[in-house]
């Protein structure tokens, strides 16, 4: 299963592997990732909450890449810096939500913000 996010001290553990899917397989749009043949419950369950567990890691994951990219392109010392207002046209978020991004990359690139607590003021959901 996959384990939480780690603190600023602690090694990053990765998730449960998400197992690409044949082309075939994604072309049908009742299969995902082979659950809908797991027949006993408990096992579904099991297998179901442990890929839920694993895309959230995913998506935590990339959050904080996307903060850091947004950071890195809003850096004043370089020459084709983008804006805020540029950054959330590229990203298609608000202009706001771009601001905060910007100062959580920031943030992770001097070694701190992980973990969900500090991402909680730019999280999107």
């Amino acid at each position: 299963m996959a384990e939480p996010t780690p603190r600023r001290n602690e090694p990053r553990l990765r998730p449960a592997p998400l197992l690409f899917e044949p082309a075939e397989a994604a072309a049908d749009p009742e299969h995902f990732f082979d659950l809908e043949s797991i027949d006993d419950p408990r096992a579904l369950l099991a297998r179901a909450t442990e890929l839920a567990e694993a895309f959230r890691a995913a998506a935590d994951r990339a959050v904080e890449y996307q903060a850091t990219a947004a950071a890195q392109l809003a850096d004043p010392r370089r020459f084709d810096r983008l804006t805020p207002a540029e950054i959330a046209e590229r990203a298609e978020w608000t202009e706001d939500y771009a601001r905060k991004m910007v100062e959580y990359g920031r943030d992770l690139m001097r070694g701190g913000g992980e973990g969900r607590e500090d991402r909680a003021a730019v999280d999107p959901l």
